[in-house]
């Protein structure tokens, strides 16, 4: 494993509501980034509120820092998080060809989903971003059950490896540091060609559902700004935002 990144923060509590709630509460008296990792969580919430389900044995943890940029470089963070989250996964020995990066933010292992991410930044009152938060869930031991899911989700795997909570946040905190730093000082470009050559489905149609919308179309590449660029029927789209099915 790499070694534990210089001046990043590590926490491991037993029983936590949610890492990423016990990571905005510590926010405030941070002195620098800091790893937050819940063995049990007892309202863990996933993307747009929907609620994360946790099994025993599983790995939540949320990191805290102030990020550098503006919005839109922030957001780009996500990622950073999912190229450094297939590293680590490979670092515990899960087999590199068996993992892909759905956008925008899931992990898949043999197609089924292993891993989330969920961003969260917090305010600084003057219109701009004082920390960001990134969570991220994994399915170290065991996947929730169908009815967990909503309703057409790509089905949850678990990794199966013999892999405890504390040794992952092990490899995935240096795996991260390398790709924010790579993200800092380069810009966006090594990281989207890291994940582009990771990403799920590409040069496939998919289905991007929007809140009022439903776009069909091929995936060809994500954008300078992280968007999804579809090849549809009614020509080239850029999104922003949706939920992807297969």
């Amino acid at each position: 494993m790499a070694d534990w990144p210089t001046g990043v923060g590590r926490r491991v509590l037993a029983s936590t509501d949610s890492t990423m709630l016990e990571a905005a509460r510590a926010a405030p008296a941070l002195a620098g980034p800091e790893w937050v990792l819940a063995l049990q969580q007892t309202a863990a919430k996933g993307r747009r509120g929907r609620a994360w389900a946790m099994p025993e044995g599983n790995f939540a943890a949320s990191l805290t820092f102030c990020p550098t940029g503006g919005v839109p470089q922030i957001a780009l963070r996500s990622f950073a998080a999912a190229t450094a989250l297939r590293a680590a996964l490979v670092a515990v020995g899960c087999p590199e060809d068996a993992l892909s990066l759905k956008w925008p933010n899931d992990v898949l292992l043999n197609g089924g989903k292993l891993a989330g991410i969920l961003l969260e930044s917090l305010g600084d009152g003057r219109g701009g971003v004082s920390h960001l938060i990134i969570g991220i869930g994994v399915n170290l031991a065991h996947a929730p059950s169908s009815a967990q899911v909503e309703p057409h989700a790509v089905t949850p795997v678990a990794l199966g490896l013999d892999v405890t909570p504390e040794a992952f946040l092990d490899a995935l905190a240096p795996a991260f540091a390398t790709r924010e730093h790579s993200l800092a000082t380069y810009g966006f470009g090594p990281t989207r060609t890291e994940w582009l050559s990771h990403a799920a489905r590409l040069g496939e149609v998919i289905t991007a559902r929007l809140p009022n919308e439903e776009i069909i179309g091929t995936f060809r590449t994500i954008d300078d700004e992280g968007n999804l660029i579809l090849d549809t029927a009614k020509g080239r789209r850029a999104i922003a935002a949706a939920d992807i099915y297969f």
